[in-house]
Formats: structure tokens, sequence, C-alpha cells
């Protein structure tokens, strides 16, 4: 089954309203969708988490797979990338996120064509309702939502979600400025929904190491059950664990270092930007070899949360609950509309391939916003517009 044609669309998926984090507000997020269509006819849908690999792609990688065998996934990555360890030497990593969603995409086309879910081309699945988290911000206002702007709102929040689709698996960012106004929601969503709820929290490196060492005990009275990058640098997370009982997180997806220097407790992926589900696959497998926990992160479309349904699904190493903000995107690209986690989880897609289809509509809507806006800012700060926050924030 040859390649007939590979295109990539950078798109704005915008979400209901915008939430603080530690550079200020954040109001949706920038995505690149890619279409592989073979010869006869099938369509493969992938994910990058950059708008920048659409050029990527359409200007460079699709030259080079056009007319190749859609099955020959290694073949396609000995032409689209060079020697791995050489792109990451550069720093080029947004090639490597550019192949990975063609690789996704490839995946969804073998699944297509044997029709068969792509749990089952991964092994079968071990569990069939995954689990995610909802997420809680401070948030401004968007064009029809109110955002919640004190802590009191926030837990209210929490409890709403609680009350109309059964969640106890909270995340949330914990990385204003002054840190008090982030204990104080935590402190209100524990109060109100009792032990029974599971609170992780994100601090995007917000924090110097004396501050994280202050939050610590507080955060361990809590209950917090993971902090992520609660510090600026994995030697000051290995500094903190002395002081600090939470397990920790990351977005910085070194495996060797961290089994050297024992921390952190678990990497927080896409498998796009390990390169595709092939590789991902192995990052999870090493993972389970080192003890190290992994889930998968939030902001993206139903495709790119659609392979993380079918990765959890045939991964029984994935065990925490996955982050989401299916509940704070008003839209999706795809026809079903966003995900709706219900009592936690959400169950896996059973169609052939990652198990969704491409809404045309919104698709072009969603690439209009970005072709007239640009991408989202994700380094917008209110207080000070025209201006970036630099850290640590306290």
């Amino acid at each position: 089954m040859k390649i007939r044609s590979i295109t990539a669309t950078p798109i704005n998926l915008r979400l209901e309203a915008p939430y603080g984090w530690v550079f200020g507000e954040l109001d949706g997020f920038s995505q690149t969708i890619v279409e592989v269509e073979t010869e006869d006819g099938l369509i493969g849908l992938g994910e990058a988490p950059t708008p920048a690999a659409a050029a990527i792609i359409n200007d460079v990688l699709a030259e080079r797979l056009v007319g190749r065998d859609a099955f020959d996934i290694a073949g396609a990555e000995h032409v689209c990338l060079p020697y791995w360890t050489g792109v990451q030497s550069i720093n080029d990593r947004t090639r490597i996120m550019a192949f990975g969603a063609i690789e996704m995409a490839l995946w969804d086309l073998r699944g297509k064509a044997w029709n068969q879910p792509l749990y089952q081309l991964l092994g079968g699945a071990v569990r069939k309702d995954i689990p995610f988290t909802d997420y809680f911000s401070l948030r401004g206002d968007g064009p029809k939502v109110k955002g919640e702007t004190t802590p009191e709102e926030v837990a209210e929040y929490c409890v709403e979600l609680h009350e109309t689709h059964g969640t106890t698996f909270f995340e949330g960012k914990f990385s204003t400025e002054d840190p008090k106004v982030s204990l104080r929601m935590v402190e209100l969503i524990r109060a109100k929904l009792g032990d029974e709820a599971m609170i992780r929290i994100d601090s995007n490196q917000a924090y110097s190491l004396a501050t994280a060492r202050r939050l610590a005990r507080p955060l361990e009275e809590l209950g917090v059950r993971n902090w992520e990058d609660p510090v600026a640098t994995i030697e000051e997370m290995r500094q903190l664990r002395q002081h600090c009982s939470i397990p920790f997180s990351t977005h910085n997806i070194d495996i060797a270092r961290a089994m050297d220097l024992k921390v952190p407790d678990a990497f927080v992926g896409n498998p796009t930007a390990h390169g595709g589900i092939g590789r991902l696959l192995r990052f999870v497998g090493a993972c389970e070899h080192a003890g190290v926990d992994f889930w998968c992160y939030s902001g993206d479309s139903g495709i790119g949360s659609a392979a993380y349904l079918h990765l959890c699904a045939a991964l029984g190493w994935i065990r925490e609950p996955n982050q989401s903000l299916f509940r704070m995107q008003p839209m999706d690209i795809t026809e079903a509309g966003p995900f709706s986690p219900r009592n936690n989880v959400v169950r896996v897609p059973e169609g052939p391939g990652l198990g969704v289809t491409l809404s045309r509509k919104n698709l072009a809507a969603c690439h209009r916003d970005f072709a007239e806006n640009g991408p989202c800012n994700k380094y917008h700060d209110p207080a000070k517009p025209g201006t970036y926050r630099r850290l640590p924030l306290n």
C-alpha cells in the first residue's frame, strides 16, 4: 500500500477560558494535524504538539515518503530522521515531533487497512476504561465562560465536576507568584471533596528550591499525590527529595539521568515527542525496567488523545491517570467532539486504527484561526503585556 500524499495543517485549539500558569495566561494550544493518504484512498491521522511541524512535513518529509510503502514505518524513519542522538544534539526536536505525527498516522493506516483498533495492533488491551484527571486552575473569562479567579471559585468548580461527572481525580496548576494562593486552592479542594479526591499539582518549575522546601510539608499534609516540576532542574529536584516524600514528575524525558539521580518518579509525555508510537512503546518498557512511572500530558485534539487511549489500553505499566483538558476544550477537530471523562475514565475507541473521524468543518475553522491570528501565545502576561516573566517566581 503506497503513500499518495501527506498533508500537514497547523491549527489553533482554543480553550473555553484562558487558564493561569507560570508564564501568565494560556488561551489554547497550536498543533499540527497530519493526513497520510494511500493510493487506495485510506487516510491515516496524526498530530504533533507544535505548529512548526507543518512546514517540515509539507516542505521536506512528505517528498521523501510519497511513493513508499505505508506499512514500512522503520523505513520511513530511516529516510526522515538523521541518527537519533544526532538530531537531539542540535536541539532539532521539531523534526522529531514532525516525524512522530507522521508515524502516528502510519499506525492509524495499519489499523484501518486491517480493520483493527490500534490497541489490538499493540498486543491487545489490558484495560479499556482509561483513567484521566480533570484539570483546575485560576482562569480568566472566555467568550462564553466566566473563569475562576479565586481559590474559592476553583474549589467550587471542582465540586461541580465531582457532582456532574463523578470526578475524583484532579490535577491543577500550582504556580502563582504568591504560592499561598495555590496552596489555598488545594486546601479548599481537599476540604470540600475529602480524602476521596486524588490531587496532583503542576508547578512548571515556578519556584526556587528554598520556596519548594517550605511548601513540601503542607502539601504532604494535604495528601498531594504527585508534584510536577516543582523546581527548575533535575538536580534541584534531587535536593528537594531530601525534604519531601511526594513523588515528582517531569516532561524532561532523560531516563538515563533519572536512573542516575533517582528522580523524577514519573515522566509525563506525548508519543510524538518521542518520535512516534513505536519509540514510546520502547520508552515505556524502559520506564518499567527502571521502576519509573509514565503518563500522557494534555492539550491535544481528539487525534492525539485517541493515541493516548490506545497506548494506555495496551500498556499495563501506564498505571496513573493521564492529564486531561477535555472539559476545558469546547471544540475538537474530530466528529465526535472532545472526549468526556465520566467517573474518571474514558473508554478506548473501538473503531479501526485510532477510532476517530476527522471533522473537515472544524479543521478548517481551527486552521483559519491559526492563519488569521497566528499561534496561541503561551507566554501572555495580562499584568505586563509584551513582556515575559522570569523564573523562579518566588
